[in-house]
């Protein structure tokens, strides 16, 4: 598959596992510093640890069957993945449809979100796999929690972010990307980051993808940047080729992290 790469070792070096762990997962509830408790899905393998930890950050929808699938795998890696309720605030345990009402309630949602709470939320999340253990963290962001993977990599020392076609970074459209534009806080990134998007993203337009690969190299940030052509937005539940090979650089990503 052609994809345009920036400077981070090339992911054919480092092939994903031929025998994942076994998992066990839970749903768990995470103390913030403002209100009720957090609710989120945690995915580990059985195995004794101590195991890396993974933040997954997930879309619009929540934290519904695909988000936990992305943890389910990354337990099978060999990692902790924890997917907290992003929304708990506002529509505690959602799981919104994946069709053009869910997707209005999320933009709702997603409207409510302020950068404050969310840098919180996953600050909290980090505190919580690190007292489990996990004393190295990263981030795996969706979409929406691409762009939420992406900012707190500007202000938390995690080790790697792999960005699933995250969008609204150059603007300033959306709470999460103000005051300043979430992009401009690049220079802050001291971890890895991955950023994986299609051509033809339509919430990650080619301008954009132009923009923070600029962004990442001008800052000096050790990247990747793969673009797949004649791919559109969320491929990770739309084609299983791409897929595949994304995974495969975000468990290359995951395994190096910190080294």
């Amino acid at each position: 598959m052609n994809a345009r790469n920036t400077p981070l070792d090339d992911p054919a070096s480092n092939p994903t596992t031929t025998a994942p762990h076994t998992i066990r997962t839970e749903h768990v509830s995470i103390k913030v510093s403002d209100g009720p408790p957090m609710g989120a899905y945690l995915a580990r393998p059985a195995a004794p640890g101590p195991f890396p930890g993974v933040l997954v950050a997930m879309e619009l929808f929540g934290v519904d069957a695909a988000v936990r699938d992305v943890c389910d795998l990354l337990a099978g890696l060999g990692f902790v993945a924890l997917a907290p309720d992003l929304h708990h605030r506002t529509e505690p345990g959602a799981e919104l449809p994946r069709d053009l009402a869910g997707r209005e309630r999320g933009f709702e949602l997603l409207g409510l979100m302020t950068r404050t709470t969310v840098l919180q939320d996953v600050r909290a999340c980090m505190d919580h796999l690190q007292a489990s253990g996990s004393e190295q963290v990263s981030m795996v962001g969706l979409s929406l929690g691409g762009h939420i993977a992406y900012l707190a990599a500007t202000e938390f020392d995690l080790a790697a972010v792999a960005v699933f076609y995250g969008g609204w970074l150059p603007g300033t459209d959306i709470p999460l990307s103000r005051p300043e534009p979430t992009l401009s806080l690049t220079p802050a990134i001291t971890g890895q980051v991955l950023f994986l998007v299609g051509e033809n993203d339509h919430v990650v337009p080619s301008d954009h993808q132009r923009e923070i690969a600029d962004a990442l190299r001008e800052a000096g940030t050790r990247h990747q940047f793969v673009v797949y052509p004649g791919i559109g937005h969320g491929f990770l539940s739309t084609d299983p080729a791409t897929a595949a090979d994304a995974w495969h650089r975000v468990h290359a990503l995951l395994s190096s992290a910190g080294s």
